[in-house]
């Protein structure tokens, strides 16, 4: 295995630290926030809304914040959203504390702090190729490594948010998701340096206010690069076929993330520290797998692969939470699911950063991202008025069933072909 060793692996470790740390702060307001509105409204549908604030941010900042991280260069972008970040996270403790906040200015600040904080995770995974060559790690690999470090960020995240709600308080631990953010960007100021002429460019763009085609060297305005970065994605029929499947899935995942496991833990589990529990269990595995699929994952078929991972890790979590399993059933079947899981954003990553041109890979990212989280939303919503008016059990059911059924469509062929290592990519460096 190549080692990440002396002082050109010190970039990557401190880029892999810099995520695990902000993403953990992340799984930190995305337990407290739905436990903080169950508890002051006792309302899924209450619930199903909050679960809008954690997502829908995500979708408007990467759809419109990927051309401006290619715009401020991609180190510069992930410090900056980490300050504001963390700015607009702390005002919500800080208020809380000292005058008190309604809920709709609580649900305000926390969307703010994630619409900051979008183009930020975009713009540490678009530095990824350059720090990974210069560390002499192979892209796949990585890509394997930067998966493993945001299932880290959920095996430490989720427990830890469970046990400092209700030390704390829902919002009070918002405090620690703060500290968070300006370790990240701490990090990445001080030791996420390296010398690549094609990325110097992008950072040097920023004193032009222009995107800067690194290979002409010549600039561009927002829309035009927002428009650019479009078009690519439309010419690419896997790119399509990613987004088309991934936004089912996801919107799936935000129905029982924000909603479907809030309440199942609340009426079936005890509340908090079982919700933690079992979604940082979920991590720890898909942490393993994604490390494990870093050693091995080249030697793997693709497409096969992610098939046979996203089928075991979705729909059977649901149709088993029917069953009525103990607490610690459902911590198993989670750890399993979450094995399986390691392995499908490594493949996904790895395929688009093999077939994104550098020049614009923020931009297709943040596009491709906000297609793909487009649903989650619609998931929230849609969970919450399912569970109040259908049931929590016929809900599980159905989110279970179609998450199979989904995940199955890439064994039909077509623009998945193009996923398999006989594919041409675009070169990186284009």
């Amino acid at each position: 295995m190549t080692q990440v060793a002396g002082t050109t692996g010190r970039p990557l470790r401190a880029l892999y630290a810099a995520h695990t740390i902000s993403l953990t702060g992340n799984m930190i307001t995305l337990i407290a926030l739905p436990l903080y509105v169950l508890k002051v409204t006792g309302s899924a549908s209450a619930t199903g809304a909050a679960g809008v604030v954690a997502s829908l941010p995500i979708v408007i900042g990467d759809l419109f914040g990927g051309a401006v991280v290619d715009r401020l260069g991609y180190r510069r972008a992930s410090i900056l959203t980490d300050v504001f970040g963390g700015f607009f996270v702390a005002l919500v403790p800080i208020l809380h504390i000292t005058v008190g906040l309604p809920l709709w200015v609580v649900l305000a600040l926390l969307f703010t702090g994630s619409l900051i904080d979008a183009p930020g995770q975009t713009a540490r995974r678009a530095l990824l190729p350059e720090v990974a060559a210069e560390a002499g790690v192979p892209l796949e690999r990585a890509v394997g490594w930067m998966e493993a470090t945001e299932r880290g960020a959920r095996l430490l995240g989720a427990p830890a948010a469970g046990f400092l709600v209700v030390a704390l308080g829902s919002l009070e631990a918002l405090f620690v998701d703060t500290a968070t953010f300006l370790v990240s960007a701490l990090l990445v100021a001080c030791l996420v340096r390296f010398r690549n002429p094609m990325v110097d460019a992008l950072e040097d763009s920023s004193a032009t206010s222009t995107v800067v085609d690194a290979g002409s060297g010549e600039g561009q305005g927002y829309w035009k690069g927002m428009r650019e970065g479009l078009e690519f994605v439309v010419r690419e029929p896997l790119l399509r076929a990613i987004v088309l499947l991934v936004v089912v899935t996801n919107l799936l995942d935000a129905a029982g993330s924000t909603v479907l496991l809030p309440v199942y833990a609340q009426r079936e589990l005890g509340g908090a520290v079982a919700l933690g529990l079992m979604v940082g269990v979920m991590g720890g595995g898909a942490m393993i797998g994604s490390l494990v699929f870093g050693a091995i994952g080249h030697r793997l078929p693709r497409r096969p692969t992610m098939v046979v991972a996203f089928t075991i890790c979705g729909g059977p979590v649901y149709l088993l939470l029917t069953a009525g399993l103990p607490l610690w059933a459902l911590v198993v079947v989670k750890g399993l699911a979450g094995l399986a899981a390691g392995a499908i954003n490594p493949i996904l990553g790895t395929v688009q950063l093999e077939r994104i041109p550098v020049r614009m890979r923020a931009r297709v990212f943040g596009l491709v991202n906000a297609g793909c989280w487009a649903g989650m939303p619609l998931g929230s919503l849609g969970a919450g008025f399912a569970v109040d008016h259908l049931g929590l059990r016929p809900t599980l059911v159905v989110v279970g069933v179609v998450y199979i059924v989904m995940t199955l469509q890439p064994l039909r062929g077509g623009a998945w072909k193009c996923m398999d290592r006989t594919a041409e990519p675009v070169p990186v460096a284009a």
